[in-house]
């Protein structure tokens, strides 16, 4: 893993790899190389520095590698519709060339759709897998249909942004000097409307609601009680389908690393610290 990391070129921060298709992909770790590896993968609309106030704490326990999707951040926006499988083998590709065998990997709303790929389709890559306020299934399929239309419209972005911040924080948290949120939008504004389209196209065509029952992994589902983006029945859904899976029902919207950071990363913890 060293060797691959000397070999790698950093820009502004951020290194890089190129996927079998061609697209690059931005990645970051924190820690040392002694401490075993956390994977951690984004909301959708976001990049890596939507973990950046948990990283301190992680980065004492655990090697962290965060990375941007496709059309996110740092990363190469192709265009077209994305897909699960392509997400998910961004993932497989980004430990390949890091040869990195196996990592715990939390995954938050999208991200936590690309840990139940991982889960099903690649669980040897995996030791401990934690979904959070993530679903299974996001239908119909009309309604993306719909938002994708109106992100691909450049005029729009900015309604998209403000309806991300009230799907992701609490009301008390919207106000206009509070920086946080002012940050999240930020990253919303930041992202390529393709890159946006082309993951909801991906959640478009997702249904695991079956196939999760596959996940053999310690499985860890947090849910947020107000959160109504992926509401607390999804994650309920899947722990009841992923054999043996843990459920923490949290007080948050969507975002619980961010509106109850404590709390989270010390369930966070207590799982993949569980012997």
């Amino acid at each position: 893993m060293a060797t691959a990391l000397n070999k790698a070129k950093e820009i502004d921060g951020l290194l890089y790899f190129t996927t079998t298709d061609g697209v690059r992909i931005a990645y970051r770790i924190d820690g040392t190389a002694d401490k075993p590896v956390l994977m951690l993968a984004n909301s959708i609309a976001t990049s890596i520095n939507m973990w950046d106030g948990q990283i301190a704490e992680l980065s004492q326990h655990f090697r962290v590698l965060r990375y941007d999707y496709r059309g996110h951040g740092g990363s190469d926006t192709p265009d077209g519709p994305y897909s699960f499988d392509r997400l998910g083998r961004d993932v497989i590709e980004l430990l390949d060339a890091l040869r990195i065998e196996q990592v715990h990997f939390l995954g938050l709303s999208l991200g936590g759709i690309v840990g139940q790929w991982l889960g099903i389709y690649a669980p040897e890559r995996i030791d401990r897998l934690i979904l959070s306020n993530t679903s299974s299934y996001l239908g119909p399929a009309e309604q993306w249909q719909g938002l994708i239309t109106s992100v691909l419209q450049p005029e729009n972005l900015a309604e998209t942004a403000d309806t991300f911040m009230r799907n992701w924080f609490p009301s008390h948290m919207l106000e206009p000097e509070n920086t946080i949120v002012s940050s999240f939008r930020q990253m919303v504004l930041s992202t390529r409307p393709q890159g946006i389209a082309g993951s909801w196209a991906a959640i478009r065509d997702m249904d695991m609601r079956r196939t999760v029952a596959l996940i053999y992994n310690p499985t860890l589902v947090i849910a947020g009680q107000y959160d109504t983006v992926t509401l607390p029945s999804h994650g309920e859904l899947i722990a009841n389908t992923v054999p043996n899976a843990a459920f923490v029902l949290m007080t948050s919207v969507h975002l619980p690393n961010i509106e109850y950071q404590d709390q989270f990363l010390n369930i966070v913890l207590e799982f993949l610290q569980l012997i």
